[in-house]
């Protein structure tokens, strides 16, 4: 069986989020951005797992849009913490390029769903 990269990979970006969320409020004692990152930053994985069993090929590019937005979306907290200097430009960078990795990878996963892939 084929291992499935964007499933893997956004799992590992989960772990990441799940443990910046933990240094965060440990170390930081920060809970409103932390909050917020952690939330939009899991549920990408989520969501992956939803749109591998979506219930129609219109429900599976949904899914994986909303996958879209949910990375678009912890890319902002990633900005504001690293700007705010809750995170290192270091750590800012890392997590950034797993994120946009994986937009790239469900713009494509996309494309190739509706057909917009073929020579």
């Amino acid at each position: 069986m084929r291992e499935n990269i964007i499933k893997t990979k956004s799992f590992g970006f989960a772990i990441q989020i799940v443990n910046l969320n933990k240094q965060l409020c440990l170390e930081q004692k920060e809970f409103v951005l932390s909050k917020q990152i952690l939330l939009s930053g899991t549920s990408v994985g989520a969501m992956v797992r939803e749109a591998e069993h979506a219930e129609s090929k219109a429900d599976f590019i949904h899914k994986n849009a909303i996958v879209q937005k949910e990375v678009n979306e912890t890319i902002y907290w990633l900005e504001l913490l690293v700007a705010t200097n809750y995170i290192s430009k270091k750590l800012f960078e890392e997590l950034n390029f797993k994120a946009i990795e994986l937009i790239k990878m469900l713009t494509s996963i996309i494309k190739t769903a509706k057909g917009l892939n073929k020579p």
